[in-house]
This record gives C-alpha cells, structure tokens and sequence, in this order.
C-alpha cells in the first residue's frame, strides 16, 4: 500500500511541476487558478510522500518519488509541450528507470 502511496505521490509531484509551467504562461484570473492548483498539487504529494516513509526507507522513497517526477515530467514535456526528443535524453530517461527498479528490487 505504501508504494502506491508514493506513486500517487510522485504523480501530485508531476502535476504541481505542470501547473508552475502554466503559471509562467497566466495572465488575471488564469493566473490565480494554476497558483491554487500548483499549491494543493504540492501539497498532497509532501503529504502523502510523508506517508509513504513512515513505512518505507527514506533515501528510497524520496529517490523513487523524484525519480516519477523527474521521468514524468520529461514525457509530459515531451508529448504535450513539444519539447525536442534526443538521443541523450532518452537514455538518461531509461537510465533513470533504471534506477528506479534497481532501488525497488534493493
């Protein structure tokens, strides 16, 4: 239960990183709205990143939570904000995969 706790933790990591994207783009009420979403996207994934150590290791559970943030966030810039898809990036992201499982299965 705990792994899915920091999984969904590390998916409110992804979407607070997507929120401040859009926050830097927000003009008046637009603005004010991904502010509010940014914070309680933030909010829930410490909450429940706190939830996640009380039973799982730190250094693991705080690796794998910014670990889904970090590999999401590349994919959502890739699929949804166009960003170039290069070599090293695809192998630093299964690199970082990698890793991940590597810190599971430890």
């Amino acid at each position: 239960m705990r792994w899915i706790i920091l999984i969904t933790a590390g998916i409110f990591e992804v979407l607070f990183a997507f929120c401040l994207g859009k926050v830097r783009l927000a003009a008046g009420v637009h603005f004010y709205l991904w502010i509010g979403a940014f914070l309680i996207s933030m909010s829930l994934s410490l909450l429940l990143l706190f939830e996640a150590i009380k039973i799982l290791p730190l250094s693991t559970a705080y690796a794998v939570w910014t670990g889904i943030g970090t590999a999401s966030t590349i994919l959502l810039g890739v699929f949804v904000l166009k960003e170039p898809v290069t070599a090293s990036r695809i192998f630093f992201l299964l690199l970082l995969f990698a890793s991940i499982i590597g810190l599971k299965l430890n």
